[in-house]
């Protein structure tokens, strides 16, 4: 800390016509009595009071996006059902045909009403539903109100689909938003809008606009992702990130708990669409407390906004002196990189325009594909598990909890790199070990299933974390947008890849779980972020990717060099 002082006192009254011709042995001159953020943010308090109050204020609402990304599982679900007699039906037995199973038919009834003995007709003629379906629920769901059944059946998926299309769409363009105008307005914003269009969606009068509260809702929730993970890395100290980020991934676990009491508790749709909602209109209040990136500050030239924002934190933290010392140039001194790096504008070509940026973009797409496809695979199957769906979500949304905990023990001790390859090996392992199980063999096939839950909910843990420490602050936001782009392509080509079992039924595991493990071997080429500082610029990944060969090669050639002589002996 005392370093950087006497490099400080001496750079700005040194004005000679060389330093002034050369700017760049200027930076270089001065680079090494310059402290780094990480430096910066120990000066004012790097794990205070602050940052659990923000981590705190970032988590909450986390809470609330399980509800919107399962909300369908409780609005959505289909009852059991069948055709509405006619009007003019004669007063008696209502007698169903029966579908090949000996089941009474959902979706067509016969063309004249039968008598109360039904005599061994079987090729007695039958129509649609015509006067529409009679439901056995004690739910009123979305597929009650606008009768989502037989022939409009894909209706109630495609509202899923645009649901997703709308995090799809928004992660890309969000991302580029909040390069440009901050993390901060945005994410105040995307809480406005997922209260707004989560209202809105509850008093939708019809499905087509239910359909487009929903897809906003999926806009506003890509923003509410990305910048909370942008915001708690960048104010979290190296040593902490792996504990902060998994304990907000255990609001979203939590979340999946609520939503099943809130669910059995309000049996109306409308009304729990709303509850999930209005909340957060209070989040986005409570988000301006939530203070801006320092990072992005510099970056957009905002040094006065910078230090005021330091200085706050330094004094919640009881450090107000130290947040006295800092001024306006010291902050210029001191992240020089990062300015001179602003005048530069990124955008999605720079992510394939370096090698290594190629290299970490493609390996975590892949990785965010598969953990996003796999995962949708199983969740889609939940019913097999033979219980109510109340129970069904607790189980899911508790077998997060282990897997948590031993992927924040991964993350901490063994590694960013072996912890996201291994879970989905291990994921796209129990999957395809489900092609090899019996169908009379429930429990196994149940428990292979939440293992595999388990291991891929640890994978979205990891990959938030992984990503955001991976990208260059200048291109970091746009690299959480990409790739979070690529989690709602699997999530959306998931279902689609289910209808290929009824060509045979083992063909949708093989894909699924082939899939996971080329996302677990690309994992593998990615570099180590275990105990880094975050790179600033593409130049810091760059020296930062030289360096680790550089590592390797030494390596390589000390073995080389042990094993010549054993071979010159013999």
């Amino acid at each position: 800390m005392m370093l950087h002082k006497p490099t400080y006192n001496i750079h700005p009254h040194i004005h000679t016509p060389l330093l002034g011709l050369m700017p760049c042995l200027q930076f270089w001159f001065i680079l090494p009595g310059a402290m780094t953020f990480s430096e910066i943010l120990d000066r004012v308090g790097s794990m205070g009071p602050f940052q659990y109050l923000h981590v705190t204020l970032l988590a909450l609402p986390v809470l609330g996006i399980a509800n919107h990304n399962l909300l369908q599982i409780f609005t959505a679900t289909t009852p059991v059902h069948h055709c509405r007699p006619p009007p003019n039906a004669s007063i008696g037995p209502w007698v169903l045909p029966l579908d090949p199973n000996g089941k009474p038919e959902k979706c067509l009834r016969f063309v004249h009403l039968p008598n109360a003995s039904l005599p061994n007709d079987t090729q007695r003629a039958t129509e649609p539903c015509l006067d529409g379906w009679i439901y056995n629920s004690t739910r009123d769901t979305i597929v009650i109100e606008w009768d989502l059944v037989c022939s409009s059946n894909k209706l109630k998926e495609m509202a899923q689909s645009i649901f997703m299309a709308g995090i799809l769409v928004g992660g890309p363009v969000i991302g580029e938003l909040s390069d440009r105008f901050g993390r901060k307005p945005i994410l105040t914003w995307s809480y406005l809008m997922l209260a707004a269009s989560g209202s809105g969606a509850a008093f939708s009068p019809s499905l087509p606009v239910y359909m487009i509260f929903r897809f906003l809702c999926g806009c506003s929730i890509s923003g509410i992702s990305l910048s909370t993970v942008i915001l708690n890395v960048e104010w979290v100290p190296t040593s902490m990130r792996a504990i902060s980020s998994t304990s907000i991934g255990y609001c979203y676990t939590i979340g999946q708990f609520i939503l099943s009491g809130l669910a059995y508790a309000i049996p109306q749709w409308r009304w729990l669409q709303l509850t999930s909602s209005a909340p957060f209109f209070i989040f986005s209040l409570l988000s301006w407390w939530v203070p801006e990136s320092i990072r992005w500050l510099v970056l957009s030239g905002k040094y006065s906004k910078a230090l005021k924002t330091l200085q706050r934190v330094a004094t919640f933290n009881g450090k107000k002196e130290e947040g006295k010392k800092l001024t306006i140039e010291e902050l210029k001194f001191n992240l020089q990189k990062d300015i001179t790096s602003a005048k530069v504008k990124y955008g999605l070509s720079d992510l394939f325009r370096v090698s290594i940026l190629r290299r970490v973009t493609f390996c975590l797409s892949l990785a965010w594909f598969s953990t996003g496809f796999a995962y949708y695979s199983l969740a889609m199957g939940v019913e097999e598990f033979g219980v109510n769906i109340y129970i069904l979500q607790i189980i899911f949304g508790g077998v997060d909890i282990p897997a948590k905990f031993i992927t924040i023990l991964s993350l901490s001790y063994l590694g960013r790199r072996i912890t996201q390859s291994f879970l989905l090996l291990l994921a796209g392992g129990a999957i395809l070990a489900l092609i090899f199980v019996p169908s009379e063999m429930q429990l196994l096939r149940t428990a292979l299933a939440v293992f595999g839950k388990g291991c891929l909910s640890g994978s979205f843990s990891c990959l938030f974390l992984y990503t955001s420490e991976l990208y260059p602050t200048v291109l970091r936001q746009t690299g959480m947008g990409i790739s979070n782009v690529w989690a709602r392509v699997g999530s959306m080509i998931a279902p689609l890849v289910k209808i290929t079992g009824e060509l045979q039924p083992f063909i949708p595991n093989v894909i699924f779980g082939t899939t996971a493990l080329l996302g677990g071997s690309a994992a593998f080429f990615l570099l180590e972020t275990l105990n880094r500082p975050l790179p600033e610029t593409i130049e810091d990944i760059q020296n930062w990717h030289k360096q680790v060969k550089k590592t390797k090669q030494e390596s390589e050639a000390e073995k080389a060099s042990q094993i010549i002589p054993l071979k010159t002996g013999g």
